[in-house]
């Protein structure tokens, strides 16, 4: 039996390329230096959708960050590093923050994104339990002019990619869009379809499915380095050294790292998220965006877990319980008065939590062999589509390493 590929990262985006490798009869071996989805698969949303492929740099996105200086209450919360490298990163997301830019990213993830529904349902029929349900996205706003704003850009880039309703709903037909949603939204938009997932559930179910297929997984290993030059050969572990027949770096903001150790470098930066589970009455049936305060709302396992935020403050997983306070007020805009004052949210929020979402300064991720080994493929940089993008991500990459030829779609996905 040859070498296995080891895949260095246990979340959504790497178990996915260990599914697709495994199902391919590729010997596939999990390394995660902690506990499987632990990273940013653990807290999120679980948005699985086809309307939000846009990247974060956007016209505007750069001075709206600069003005964040010193606001922990801001949807868009910079506290720069004392670090030269963040600086760097900063002025690259401004050069990135161009229209043409924005189209070109939006673009390439939407083509990216396309088949994400199709891999899902394949997914569930080859037993994995994805717990993927669509019951749509209501997009709600304050302002109507926001909201149209925001459908403009959605509809231009839908063409035969998604479905977008024409125009925006008003005043209380837009309340009752969803039963959760209080009366001070002024319009709103529902996008049929989109999807919610119990991420921790689908990382399990994964994990299982790889080992199905005869590959291992591994938890609680960390790896220190590597062996064999342009052709690595050996991943060196926590728990000794592992030949390998190639490796796939998929481990989010730690990719940085171990890349370095293969003396490839890439500059990520962690856009920080939170997200906290609360028991609303009543609760929304749909996933919700709340478009003027970038925060959001899922319905999972019965309760509701409210998300939001971006956080430039390194990479570290500090949780700054203002950003919590934050996250809940703006959600009252639209939820209601779901908690009287912020001294009580420690009593009404479940599992508060922060982590790390890997940023590239263009937004996009990073999904292609390595400029310096023939057997070193890298699966990082997916931001806050990580759980969207993890199956596409992992056939896309998976067909690269079988057959050694890039899938058009990988084409903006390139080393930059």
């Amino acid at each position: 039996m040859s070498d296995p590929v080891v895949v260095v990262g246990g979340g959504v985006v790497g178990l996915s390329v260990a599914y697709y490798l495994a199902s391919a009869g590729v010997p596939v071996e999990v390394v995660e230096r902690s506990a499987l989805g632990s990273g940013a698969s653990w807290g999120n949303a679980g948005w699985v959708c086809l309307s939000h492929s846009a990247p974060v740099p956007a016209p505007g996105v750069a001075r709206f960050a600069l003005r964040s200086l010193g606001k922990p209450d801001s949807p868009l919360y910079l506290r720069p590093p004392l670090d030269s490298s963040f600086a760097v990163w900063l002025w690259r997301m401004w050069r990135s923050s161009t229209r043409a830019g924005f189209r070109r990213g939006y673009e390439a993830v939407t083509a990216l994104n396309a088949p994400t529904f199709e891999l899902f349902d394949e997914l569930a029929a080859a037993g994995v339990e994805t717990t993927l349900q669509r019951p749509g996205m209501v997009h709600a706003f304050l302002s109507v002019a926001e909201a149209r704003h925001h459908l403009e850009v959605q509809r231009s880039m839908a063409p035969g990619n998604y479905a977008m309703p024409s125009d925006v709903t008003l005043g209380s037909s837009a309340v009752s869009l969803d039963p959760a949603l209080s009366g001070r939204i002024q319009a709103a938009y529902l996008v049929e379809g989109e999807g919610v997932v119990d991420p921790v559930q689908l990382v399990g179910s994964l994990a299982q499915a790889v080992k199905n297929a005869g590959g291992q997984v591994r938890e609680n290993v960390a790896v220190s380095g590597f062996s064999g030059g342009s052709r690595v050969q050996v991943v060196h572990t926590s728990e000794g050294d592992l030949r390998c027949s190639g490796v796939v770096v998929a481990a989010g903001m730690w990719s940085t790292e171990l890349l370095t150790a293969l003396g490839v470098r890439l500059s990520m930066q962690a856009g920080k998220g939170y997200s906290f589970t609360v028991d609303l009455d009543p609760a929304p049936r749909h996933a919700l965006y709340f478009g003027d305060r970038r925060v959001v709302a899922s319905p999972m396992n019965g309760a509701t877990r409210i998300a939001g935020t971006m956080e430039l403050s390194g990479n570290n997983r500090n949780l700054d319980w203002r950003r919590v306070v934050a996250i809940a007020r703006a959600s009252r805009h639209y939820l209601g008065p779901w908690f009287d004052d912020p001294d009580d949210l420690p009593l009404r929020i479940r599992d508060p939590w922060v982590g790390g979402r890997p940023f590239l300064a263009d937004g996009l991720p990073v999904i292609d062999r390595t400029p310096r080994h023939d057997n070193v493929f890298v699966a990082t940089g997916h931001g806050m589509l990580g759980v969207t993008l993890g199956p596409a991500t992992g056939k896309a990459l998976a067909e690269y390493f079988v057959s050694g030829r890039r899938p058009n779609v990988l084409d903006p996905f390139r080393f930059r």
